[in-house]
Formats: structure tokens, C-alpha cells, sequence
């Protein structure tokens, strides 16, 4: 009987071996440090944009009923950016006209974008942030560069910094390097360009996407000399930019062709989407657009086809990872340091500052927990190594 056991001893050791083995394959699969781990898993969707937040500032400049298209146009964009995540607190909408109260418009309360009205632009879940006649080239202007006024509420403010990508898009009547403002007067491609760089200087943005359509609409991106653009238009110098299609109930043209197929091509993406923006203007034939869509990238730091199309359309959100030793030394500086974190030192002839002797920190790692929650665990392990394997023995030699 005896013998009989020491015969099931080796199956039990290596029963015990089999043990240690997967032990010591999952614990290697953990071993890269957890900062490593941390970073491989937040950028495993990053295309190297290095942005953590999306923005879309949309402008409808054309006011008038027979202008509904550009109002559509504008709206369809919206609705784009809000399906791929970008919310309404990050988009700034901007509609110089409201055709939907339009009382030529057979549908009240709603804008469609195709002559089967299957879809209404419109709708109950909307957001205008600049309305009718606050639609002007100085209120764009200042939104884009900042300068607006205090009481200006947040809705209408572009609240972006250096990590900001934004997705800038304009349409309405237009010529050669201007674009109308409810035909009262015009932005220049000059004021576009200077607006630009001041949001550079001032880091109002990491990347920008500038997409307008107008006639004669590439002229309109032809002086912007900021890095990190990347523009396109609907139309070339000397040529117009065309509608869609009309719908015969509402009476006129409801939709321009770019936008329309822009939209189309965009209706195929979603928030996981890996099209880059190389497929979008792959996507651009000028024959069913009845004109020469341009596209400038020689501001753009990144190839067309690594630049995904939700790092300007979408709202995916991006995390940076710090290492813990920053983040410690800098809770226990915060603790050691009994000045207050302001510019300047109190003075005695200024009204009296009260400050709160609370101090909210983190907890206190130092590398002496760290490395005693590594031998824990260790102890941990083999002790649960240990009474598997024995538990392993103690049946093999019962049987």
C-alpha cells in the first residue's frame, strides 16, 4: 500500500510543478510596472493627436428663407458631432436665421436636409448658442480668440486650451477669400488666419480642422500660416458651390452637395471608428459634387492617413497617465510647505484674506509601503502555492 503511494509521489509533484509553473506565467504577465500598464492602456487607441478634448464651433452666416440649405447644412453637422460624442457643452452653434419658425416653412418647427424629410435636423434637442443678428464676424472673432466680455455665460464662451482639438466649420454665400455675414458684411481669409494665430499664441488649441462650404471656398484658408491646421473646402477659385437637391412641398433647395456627401460619408462612422481623414477626401468626386473640393495640409503635423476622423468629430475621451512618484512628491511638497499657494505674499494694508487651515492631500506613499505590500503579496503567493500542492499530496496519498 505503501509502496503504491510512493508511486502516485512523483504525479503529485508534478501536479505541484504545474502549480508553480502557471504561477510564475501570470505573475510575469503582471511584472511591467504599473505606470507602463496604465499608459498601454489609454493609448491603445491614440493616433498620436495627443488632444484630451473635442470641440465644434458650426456657423450658419446666411439669413433668409430662400438660404434654408445653409441653415441645414450647419445642422447637419451638428447632429454629426453630437452622434459621435461630442456633447452640447463643447459645441458652439451658431445660426444667423431660424427657418424652422420661418412662417413660409410648411413644417413647422423643423428643418429637413433631404426631400423625403425623413429626418428632422431640428427636432426637440437642439442647442443654439449665437442666434439671428448675435451671428456677426465680431462675435466669431472673439469667440474663437477669447475676447469676450465677463458676463459672457459659458454656452457662448470656447472654453479650450493647448489639448483642445476643434473642428471649425462655416458655410453661407461667399467669393473669392470672404465669406457674407447675413449679407451685411464679410470675414476675411486675412481674419480667419490672424484669428488662428492668436489662438496659437494664446494655446487655444492642439489641432484644427477647418471645413467650409462656399463659393469659390478653398480661397478662404489660402492665408492661414498657424501650425496644426488642416483645412478644406467645397469648392476652388472661380467656381461656384451647388446645391443637392430641392423638395418640392418646402419650395427650395434644401441641402448643398458637399456638405451632402460629406454627411453621407459620415453616416458609415461611428465613435470606434478607425477612418482616418485620408478616406474622407478619398471619398470627394467632383462630379457628383459639381465642383473641386481642396484640401491644404501643409500645416498639418500628422499624415492624413494616421489622423482619425473622431479626433476632430468625435468626443472620445483621452487620459494622461502620471507617475505615482510625481504625484507623491507632490502631495508631501504641498505638506511641508506652510505658504500658501498664492502669487503674492498678504498685504497688511489690503482687506484681510482668510484662508482655511484645512489641507486636502493625498495619502502618504512612500517607497517603504510600496515595498512592503510587494513582500505581502509575495508571502500571499507562495503560501497559496504551498497548500495547493499539499493538498495535492494529501489526496494522491489517500487514494
Amino acid at each position: 500500500m505503501f509502496s503504491m503511494r510512493f508511486q502516485l509521489l512523483p504525479q503529485a509533484c508534478l501536479l505541484l510543478l504545474t502549480c508553480f509553473v502557471a504561477w510564475a506565467v501570470g505573475s510575469s504577465g503582471s511584472s511591467a510596472p504599473a505606470g507602463e500598464r496604465a499608459a498601454d492602456f489609454f493609448s491603445r487607441h491614440d493616433s498620436g493627436s495627443g488632444h484630451t478634448n473635442n470641440w465644434a464651433v458650426l456657423v450658419c452666416a446666411s439669413r433668409y428663407w430662400f438660404n434654408y440649405r445653409h441653415m441645414a447644412n450647419a445642422l447637419g453637422m451638428y447632429r454629426t458631432v453630437k452622434r459621435l460624442g461630442i456633447p452640447d457643452s463643447n459645441i458652439i452653434l451658431m445660426l444667423a436665421d431660424d427657418v424652422a419658425c420661418n412662417a413660409r416653412n410648411k413644417f413647422a418647427g423643423s428643418v429637413y436636409a433631404e426631400a423625403g424629410r425623413h429626418l428632422d435636423l431640428y427636432g426637440n434637442n437642439i442647442e443654439v448658442d449665437y442666434r439671428g443678428y448675435e451671428v456677426t464676424v465680431e462675435n466669431f472673432i472673439r469667440l474663437l480668440t477669447g475676447r469676450v466680455d465677463p458676463s459672457m455665460p459659458r454656452s457662448k464662451r470656447l472654453l479650450t486650451d493647448d489639448h483642445s482639438n476643434i473642428f471649425v466649420y462655416m458655410t453661407g454665400h461667399g467669393g473669392n477669400e470672404f465669406l457674407k455675414f447675413q449679407d451685411q458684411e464679410e470675414i476675411s481669409a486675412f481674419d480667419i488666419a490672424d484669428a488662428f494665430e492668436q489662438m496659437w499664441q494664446k494655446k487655444r488649441y492642439n489641432e484644427i480642422l477647418f471645413m467650409i462650404d462656399t463659393c469659390q471656398a478653398n480661397t478662404m484658408y489660402s492665408q492661414i500660416y498657424s501650425p496644426n491646421i488642416l483645412a478644406t473646402g467645397s469648392s476652388q477659385i472661380e467656381e461656384n458651390s451647388y446645391s443637392y437637391e430641392n423638395d418640392n412641398d418646402i419650395g427650395v433647395s434644401v441641402i448643398d452637395s458637399y456638405t451632402h456627401y460629406v454627411l453621407k460619408f459620415m453616416e458609415g462612422i461611428n465613435k470606434t471608428s478607425q477612418a482616418s481623414m485620408q478616406d474622407l477626401f478619398d471619398s470627394y468626386d467632383p462630379v457628383k459634387i459639381y465642383s473641386h473640393p481642396g484640401i491644404r495640409s501643409d500645416l498639418f503635423r500628422r499624415p492624413l492617413d494616421k489622423t482619425l476622423i473622431t479626433d476632430f468629430f468625435g468626443g472620445i475621451a483621452q487620459a494622461e497617465a502620471f507617475p505615482l512618484q510625481d504625484i507623491v512628491g507632490s502631495s508631501n511638497h504641498h505638506e511641508n510647505d506652510p505658504t500658501p499657494p498664492t502669487s503674492q505674499k498678504p498685504d497688511t494694508s489690503s482687506v484681510p484674506v482668510v484662508l482655511s487651515p484645512t489641507v486636502v492631500s493625498l495619502p502618504r506613499l512612500t517607497g517603504e509601503t510600496h515595498a512592503w505590500d510587494n513582500w505581502w503579496k509575495e508571502v500571499r503567493k507562495w503560501t497559496s502555492i504551498f497548500v495547493v500542492g499539499c493538498l495535492v499530496s494529501w489526496v494522491s496519498f489517500v487514494r
